[in-house]
């Protein structure tokens, strides 16, 4: 886990209501809220953080709620699809939450000798419950209603829809270190194996797929993990060097970040594990307080008006 891409680090992802947003992951998906902040550009406007008990990365699902905004639509050019791993087992529990909670979803189907129930969040965002055929030891975050036997452990993968799959699959391979693990039709599925989970991406090529519209229930990036700053800046320079632009380093008070978009139109980020998200409050009180960035502090009372109440 040196000067390696470590899996996926997060996943951010657009909604409409927060409260909504919020109910859904936390009570519905049982998923702890790891981090209330807002948005770095638009403070008005939360950013919210979902994972497990210590907000691990391969764990965190982070939303921009806009509560005004438009519908996205699926389709090339996106992150489509995010595959979270539960328990051998678990999927009867699943399906008959998901019935009682009113939440879309579709009958459970198989692909790569793991079998996956689909289903959608509140805005649409298309999500997947799979059993892993390899072992997946992490620890779950419990609720009253979801207890370890079910609860979802982090992040089992991300899919990503292309209409020409090798420019994005050699991002993958020659510089993030995966590999093609598998192919049935037109789903190759890559892998790193610097970690054990939340390191697999599939790569769905269909040429003639328009490209998507990232809104509402959508995608905005996904996030892959190094360890340090120091690993960071090695992944700019093997970026910079490819000729695609980056961005600097920037202070996402979590975690160090650069962003590039990938020959295939999906917005990257690489995301530092240090310091992580108890930098500024305690395991034990994550998610419970608003946290703000410093340059917005001097507006706490009138974002603390402002901001949606979520509970």
């Amino acid at each position: 886990m040196e000067s390696t891409i470590n899996g996926i680090h997060h996943i951010t992802a657009i909604a409409g209501n927060a409260k909504r947003n919020h109910d859904f992951y936390t009570k519905t998906l049982g998923l702890r809220m790891v981090k209330k902040t807002v948005n770095f550009d638009d403070p008005e406007t939360y950013h919210l953080y979902y994972g497990d008990k210590e907000g691990t990365p391969g764990t965190i699902l982070t939303f921009f709620p806009w509560e005004n905004i438009m519908t996205g639509r699926r389709g090339s050019r996106q992150a489509t699809e995010i595959g979270y791993s539960v328990p051998e087992g678990s999927l009867d529990f699943w399906q008959k939450r998901f019935e009682d909670h009113n939440v879309i979803y579709n009958k459970v189907a198989e692909k790569f000798g793991e079998q996956y129930l689909t289903f959608l969040d509140p805005d649409g965002l298309k999500l997947e419950l799979i059993v892993s055929k390899t072992a997946d030891n992490r620890l779950p975050w419990e609720t009253d209603e979801i207890k370890a036997e079910n609860a979802t452990k982090g992040f089992h993968n991300v899919t990503i829809t292309t209409n020409k799959m090798q420019p994005t699959a050699d991002i993958l391979t020659n510089v993030f270190g995966y590999k093609l693990l598998e192919q049935h039709v037109n789903r190759y599925r890559f892998v790193t194996d610097a970690v054990d989970n939340a390191n697999i991406v599939d790569l769905v090529e269909v040429p003639g797929e328009v490209a998507g519209h990232v809104a509402g229930g959508s995608v905005h990036h996904v996030a892959f993990r190094v360890k340090n700053e120091e690993v960071l800046m090695e992944y700019r320079d093997k970026i910079a060097a490819l000729g695609l632009h980056i961005t600097e380093k920037i202070d996402r008070n979590y975690f160090y970040s650069l962003y590039f978009r990938e020959p295939g139109g999906v917005l990257f980020e690489i995301a530092t594990d240090n310091p992580g998200f108890a930098v500024d409050e305690p395991v034990e009180e994550l998610g419970q307080h608003l946290k703000l960035p410093a340059q917005y502090e001097q507006y706490r009372a009138s974002l603390e008006t402002t901001l949606p109440k979520l509970v």
